[in-house]
């Protein structure tokens, strides 16, 4: 296949898993959630706008809901606030949100209560 090996490099880097395979992974995969997060703010601005189509062709124009700028800045406004709120909670005091069970000192010779063992691993812990 002339195309095959093309489009390996150029998408994954190569045929075995490398540096350039695990950069485009990882790129792709923090990238992605962002591009359709714009596609459904861009999706819902233009049916706000326009409203949407029936297959009877009846004017929907009555169940429009209007897209005023002001109800954007107005819910702008509140995430901002929301966001600095809890920007300011995690640089101040950032282990208030964190379990307290983090900070108890590990014990390598027992196993924690919430760790219970499967049965399909009995016969490895018998070794």
């Amino acid at each position: 296949p002339y195309i095959g090996e093309t489009i390996v490099l150029w998408l994954w880097g190569g045929f075995s898993v490398n540096n350039a395979t695990l950069n485009r992974f990882y790129t792709f995969h923090f990238i992605m959630p962002f591009i359709i997060l714009l596609l459904v703010v861009i999706h819902l601005i233009f049916l706000h706008e326009t409203g949407s189509t029936n297959p009877m062709g009846i004017n929907s124009n009555m169940n429009k809901i209007p897209f005023n700028p002001y109800y954007t800045i107005k819910d702008l406004l509140g995430f901002m606030m929301y966001f600095i709120m809890l920007l300011l909670i995690c640089t101040l005091n950032p282990y208030i949100l964190s379990d307290p069970e983090n900070f108890n000192p590990a014990n390598s010779m027992i196993t924690p209560i919430h760790i219970q063992p499967e049965w399909y691993f009995l016969f490895a812990y018998a070794i």
